[in-house]
């Protein structure tokens, strides 16, 4: 079984945003990117079920994705067997599930995992647009895959705490929400190996893709709608001031 594991590149949310003069995006100069969290999971997924199977996994991700070259390295220090970094590819879910079929066309993949979303998109559209180009089964929103006689078997979360369980043939398309285990961990001495060997192959995809027709017209900064209250002074002092402003709020009485 070859898994194809499609992987973008996110800014780091700890860090501090700022937006663009025209407040039409975030500024990206100075940020840092990471692994999107949905995309590892989906990778430590894959690595499931390479240990289980000894399926062949390839990272692939966008070269215009900043910092995805750690990523892809990440992927190879964590198990996988090789990684592809996409020349041309878009920044929308369209151009980037045209760009993802375009290279599966030509390196076709029996499973092709991918985060259910990304927290700069939340559409949970990559998977479907993907499956749709492909012509394959998709199933979204999946904490768990499992290969059984040819086929997989996935798990699909609900509201509400209710679990669907699906056998799919193969190929198809996954978008998973949480794997069944924690993603591992990979040294730096590891990934620093997997940048020294040059796992990380290049291919080029279409610049012509279909992009998704829409704009961003503005973006707004939070709402600041109050303040900390830091308290001063001994133990004693900060009990008094937390019960006082209880108090006034009308938590305490007495």
């Amino acid at each position: 079984m070859r898994i194809v594991v499609a992987m973008k590149a996110v800014p780091d949310l700890v860090e501090e945003i700022e937006l663009t003069p025209d407040e039409t995006d975030i500024d990206r100069e100075y940020l840092k990117f990471v692994l999107n969290e949905w995309d590892d999971q989906a990778l430590e997924e894959a690595l499931l079920v390479k240990d289980a199977t000894g399926a062949e996994v390839v990272a692939v991700g966008l070269a215009d994705d900043p910092d995805i070259d750690q990523a892809l390295y990440t992927a190879i220090a964590k198990g996988a067997d090789g990684a592809v970094m996409l020349e041309g590819g878009g920044a929308d879910t369209h151009s980037r599930a045209a760009a993802f079929a375009e290279y599966l066309a030509k390196e076709p993949a029996d499973l092709v995992i991918t985060g259910v979303q990304a927290p700069d998109d939340l559409d949970g559209q990559l998977a479907p647009m993907l499956a749709a180009r492909l012509g394959q089964r998709h199933v979204s929103v999946v904490v768990g895959v499992e290969a059984k006689d040819g086929n997989v078997v996935v798990r699909q979360e609900f509201s509400g705490g209710r679990a669907h369980v699906l056998e799919l043939p193969l190929p198809a398309v996954i978008g998973l929400q949480a794997s069944r285990e924690t993603p591992r961990y990979a040294p730096i001495t590891r990934i620093r190996q997997a940048m020294q060997a040059g796992g990380v192959r290049g291919e080029s995809v279409s610049t012509d893709v279909a992009s998704s027709g829409l704009s961003v017209r503005r973006m707004f900064r939070p709402e600041q709608t109050s303040h900390a209250e830091m308290l001063e002074g001994d133990v004693d002092d900060i009990a008094d001031k937390i019960l006082e402003l209880l108090r006034e709020r009308g938590m305490v009485k007495g």
